[in-house]
């Protein structure tokens, strides 16, 4: 009589569950349908208007004066260069330095702690607050906009998302690799640059590889720092045009000689993130 009695109610339980799992999953697929509509229609517009707007004028030329009939961007394609690579330059030894303190050094340390709370902070700061900074420490110093600025900033956004990289793939090493060396009689320094970390290399290269396709977009930042430049420059010193800030400008103008640029620009500064995103998938997923 219980189990008859059971029966009825573990069936509508079962029942509810189907339910409720059927409603999930077509919850879940839906939100990934609207994201996923959002960013194809995103795509196909940037390649529609920016690989049409391609030319070989856009590599070789700087940025034209209003409605020039001709024109470029190589200006702010070499400034973002010169930034982008020193700051990543910059900012990767430091990150993964200290990635190292906190995965080999720091664990359960007061240092380690407060050094991994800052470094969070770091991490989920918006990059017009970076920029706010580095402005009010730099640029209101030296009363000048620069170049040097710029990398500053674009460098405070790489080392926080280096510093979690690198502490995250360190932490995966099996403690196993490290007592094997130390039985050897090998000393900590060495097993971490000899073990741990070439262990770690490819889940180390795959977040310096993040972080850069994270600044190469970055806009706010050098809109305090690095301001913007119309002639072609290589001096840090002075301020430097960029790619999103030229991008930025140029979409917001009403002249249709900036806006077509602009959407090249839109379309390099894309190909050039999806290029990295898919290098630092195909790196970790050959290490793994």
């Amino acid at each position: 009589m219980k189990s008859a009695s059971s029966d009825p109610r573990r069936m509508a339980l079962h029942r509810r569950r189907k339910v409720i799992n059927v409603l999930a999953l077509t919850l879940a697929l839906s939100a990934m349908a609207f994201g996923l509509f959002w960013l194809t229609w995103i795509l196909v517009e940037t390649v529609r208007l920016g690989f049409g707007g391609l030319a070989l004028s856009v590599f070789t030329e700087s940025t034209p004066p209003p409605q020039a009939e001709v024109g470029g961007l190589a200006n702010a394609i070499v400034g973002s260069l010169i930034m982008v690579s020193l700051a990543t330059l910059l900012g990767t030894p430091i990150g993964v330095m200290a990635g190292i303190f906190l995965a080999e050094y720091g664990k359960g340390t007061w240092l380690g702690n407060v050094t991994g709370f800052i470094n969070d902070i770091l991490l989920s700061a918006p990059s017009i607050v970076i920029g706010l900074f580095i402005y009010a420490a730099v640029v209101a110093t030296t009363k000048s906009f620069s170049g040097y600025a710029g990398v500053l900033a674009l460098a405070l956004i790489v080392i926080p998302v280096v510093v979690r990289t690198t502490e995250n793939m360190l932490s995966l090493i099996p403690n196993a690799l490290r007592e094997a060396a130390y039985a050897l009689g090998t000393p900590k320094w060495k097993v971490i640059s000899s073990v741990t970390l070439k262990a770690a290399r490819a889940g180390v290269v795959t977040g310096v590889l993040l972080a850069l396709a994270r600044v190469a977009g970055e806009t706010a930042p050098l809109l305090f720092t690095a301001l913007s430049n119309q002639f072609f420059t290589t001096s840090l010193d002075s301020p430097m045009a960029s790619l999103p800030v030229t991008i930025f400008k140029f979409a917001m103008s009403p002249y249709e000689n900036w806006q077509k640029l602009a959407w090249a620009g839109v379309f390099l500064i894309t190909l050039g993130v999806l290029a990295l995103n898919i290098l630092a998938r195909v790196l970790f997923r050959q290490k793994h």
